[in-house]
């Protein structure tokens, strides 16, 4: 099977004509051929290029001009806005656009907490109107996440990075996987999917982070594989590790097996989104 990350960004730097609304951590640019190129080095196939939030909000321009410049290379996901009423309009034209496999929406601060929430509720209808899975980011909010899945079984939700918050810079959190218990009852509801993405970044030790598959076995047991996506949630781990160690330390690990590995590093993915990178 292919190697697919589930989870890199690509990024020009900060100028006029595609200005920057926020920074995020990682190199001053990382386009897509710089993507592909590192990609390339270590034997990933493809990859789901998200548009970053913190730089682009809901703009995903560059995504697509990535994803014309290497066709087949990239599935594409967007960040989507709940508390747009025409999101569901903004979905569609999403799905009709070259390249798409997904949405994203962003559960922080100041993101509605009720999962009978209109707005999420109307993400989570359009989305599984078009077959489009939802990509959450929910730290803290995985009893929501498995609320607001419960009442849209019919739709494909993917919690992002493990569903824990993860360190930019060195070092991880002291107790990285505090709320795994959250993160192992979402698994209850079966529409659920969980990206294994940045998940090195947790480790208190070097590559190739051998503490951190004890608590992934146990996410691995509660969701099963084929509802684990690996991934490096490249470029926001760059000041932790390097797209190589990302790639290799689950490459190598001797707590899976083959099989399980080419479950975990692409063949669920192609299942969940229904997508695979043109190879050759």
């Amino acid at each position: 099977m292919a190697v697919i990350d589930s989870q890199v960004h690509a990024y020009e730097r900060n100028h006029p004509g595609r200005p920057w609304a926020g920074t995020l951590t990682g190199p001053k640019e990382v386009t897509g051929a710089h993507m592909v190129g590192a990609m390339d080095a270590v034997g990933v196939d493809g990859a789901l290029l998200v548009s970053p939030f913190a730089m682009y909000r809901f703009d995903a321009s560059y995504a697509i001009e990535v994803n014309k410049a290497f066709p087949g290379k990239f599935g594409l996901i967007k960040p989507v806005d709940p508390s747009d009423p025409a999101v569901a309009d903004v979905i569609a034209a999403w799905k009709a656009t070259e390249g798409t496999v997904g949405v994203r929406i962003m559960l922080r601060d100041n993101s509605p907490s009720d999962p009978a929430d209109a707005g999420l509720n109307r993400v989570l209808a359009a989305a599984a109107q078009h077959g489009l899975p939802v990509n959450i980011l929910a730290y803290g909010r995985l009893d929501q996440v498995a609320k607001m899945a419960a009442r849209n079984p019919n739709t494909q939700i993917v919690i992002d990075h493990v569903g824990l918050p993860q360190p930019h810079r060195p070092p991880a959190p002291p107790n990285s996987f505090a709320d795994l218990p959250h993160v192992l009852a979402a698994a209850a509801q079966p529409n659920v999917a969980i990206k294994i993405s940045g998940a090195c970044t947790l480790s208190h030790q070097p590559f190739p982070y051998n503490d951190i598959w004890d608590p992934l076995c146990r996410i691995f047991d509660a969701y099963g594989l084929n509802r684990c996506l690996w991934g490096t949630d490249w470029t926001r781990a760059a000041e932790v590790l390097t797209y190589g160690q990302g790639v290799e330390a689950f490459k190598m690990t001797d707590r899976l097996s083959a099989a399980d590995k080419a479950i975990l590093m692409g063949g669920a993915l192609e299942k969940i989104y229904n997508w695979s990178p043109t190879l050759g």
